[in-house]
């Protein structure tokens, strides 16, 4: 297959400094240039020449600019070529425009995260239209699915999960000097608030006041002259940690920062759809310990790759884990090496990009087949419409089991506010009126009721309204939705 991926136009590929949406973009295209022939369409930058050819890669720069010109200038390159599959990244605005320009090729909308699908970055209506438009709808993860799922009910069926990778090759565990130093805790991300700094410092002040030996916390990301930056050093003082803040690090060198640290801790205030850093952690053999939330759940796997916190606004939580890590050696060293493992299994980009590659020729195959669907395309726009009209769901999920060892540390319950859910104030929008139901009948109505009814009771007992997720899609529940509006009432008589 001709396979193109459309970058967003903030960050050139590669990125200069850092950019994970960028760092995915390439790594996934080098990988799947092994199966395929693979291009990228990205910004120009001064250091970038406006063709070149990256480990069987071809990557095109364009200028430049607001995210309309920028889409002028893409269209410009993908009118000289023919694509089997062209993927956007974070930008569902432009899908309209490449499907018109490629009706017969598979368009995939590839999302990071919920940012882009949101104001100010675009409107609901607009991002809906991109969806609606969009062969398939990638996410990074299960988390993130369930979110875009209980915002978007009827595009749950185009929607297929992916999780990114890490160069295992270059994220790598090193052996370290055996002579006394300080056990070093390492954050690796931007700096604001929501990234929960400030209880990574106020936990290491509790470690350091319960052990004797020296803690040290290593702060990588963020410009360290900014005013934020300054009062987390402020405060690093008053809680007398040493803390030492590197500023930005090029991604071309971040390996190096994981190989001087001891324990990575990802102490996220709110939803991360996937936290690219903690498998990159995990790469280089360092145990996690992390916020119990979003995509982080499908990474960390609690009690081998780390541990998760449940109570991840409480610094004592993450005291606890760090503590129970420095005085356990025999259960430190062995999250060391499962940590390793599981990124090895699980979390390499040539994985990620063979079940994307297996995604993409399932999808050809279907779209070759497309001619046979006759008038059920009809059946699903009028569901799609009416889907459209619905929200809510419940919350669902699996809870990795528990190891004896660590029954010590604090993890009782979430604590996640409202505010950290960024779907607040959006329930009722675009609600949808009333003629948009019309050619649906009060038994579609009661059929869609007892789907929702039978999976009322599924629930992991979380408190977190922003997990839920629309459950009548299940595989059976949405498969009888379908059913009773195709053929009406002929197969509920057969049974």
């Amino acid at each position: 297959m001709k396979i193109v991926i459309i970058a967003p136009e903030q960050i050139p590929v590669p990125p200069i400094l850092g950019g994970s949406v960028e760092i995915t973009i390439l790594a996934i295209a080098k990988e799947l240039s092994k199966w395929h022939s693979v291009s990228i369409i990205s910004r120009a930058h001064p250091r970038y020449p406006k063709h070149s050819f990256i480990d069987g890669v071809h990557i095109y720069r364009v200028p430049t600019g607001s995210p309309a010109k920028y889409l002028t200038h893409v269209k410009k390159i993908l009118i000289k070529r023919r694509f089997d599959v062209l993927q956007i990244d974070n930008r569902p605005e432009f899908v309209r425009q490449i499907k018109s320009m490629f009706p017969k090729a598979t368009v995939s909308l590839y999302l990071h995260s919920l940012t882009f699908v949101n104001s100010p970055h675009t409107s609901r209506a607009e991002t809906l239209a991109g969806l609606r438009k969009a062969d398939l709808i990638m996410t990074n993860s299960s988390s993130l699915e369930s979110r875009l799922s209980a915002r978007f009910p009827s595009m749950s069926r185009k929607i297929r999960v992916a999780w990114l990778g890490v160069d295992t090759s270059r994220f790598s565990p090193i052996q370290k000097t055996s002579h006394p130093r300080a056990f070093t805790l390492l954050f690796a991300g931007r700096l604001i608030p929501r990234k929960g700094i400030p209880v990574l410092l106020q936990a290491a002040k509790l470690v350091k006041s319960r052990i004797a030996q020296p803690v040290k916390v290593m702060i990588a990301g963020g410009s360290p002259t900014s005013k934020y930056a300054r009062q987390l050093q402020s405060l690093s003082r008053k809680f007398g940690v040493h803390a030492e803040f590197l500023g930005t690090v090029p991604h071309r060198s971040i390996h190096r920062v994981f190989r001087k640290a001891d324990l990575f801790i990802c102490p996220s205030q709110k939803h991360e759809s996937f936290g690219l850093v903690n498998v990159e952690a995990m790469s280089s053999g360092l145990p996690v310990v992390a916020s119990k939330n979003g995509g982080i759940k499908e990474i960390i796997e609690h009690g081998r790759s780390g541990l998760l916190i449940k109570q991840y606004k409480n610094p004592q939580a993450f005291a606890d884990a760090i503590c129970l890590l420095i005085m356990n050696k025999p259960l430190y060293l062995k999250m060391k090496q499962e940590a390793r493992q599981i990124a090895l299994e699980k979390f390499s980009w040539c994985a990620t990009a063979a079940r994307l590659n297996q995604i993409y020729e399932s999808e050809k195959a279907l779209q070759q087949d497309e001619p046979q669907k006759g008038n059920h395309n009809n059946t699903f726009h009028k569901l799609d419409q009416f889907l459209d009209t619905i929200s809510g769901g419940q919350v669902h999920g699996g809870e990795v089991g528990h190891n004896p060892e660590i029954r010590g540390v604090n993890m009782t319950d979430d604590h996640c506010d409202a505010a950290d859910c960024p779907d607040n104030g959006e329930g009722n929008e675009e609600s949808g009126s009333r003629s948009e139901l019309s050619c649906f009948s009060t038994q579609d109505f009661q059929n869609l009721a007892d789907l929702r009814t039978e999976n009322d009771d599924e629930s992991d007992g979380s408190d977190d309204p922003a997990e839920a997720t629309f459950e009548f899609f299940s595989d059976i529940g949405y498969q009888r939705l379908v059913d009773a509006l195709i053929y009406g009432q002929h197969n509920a008589d057969e049974e």
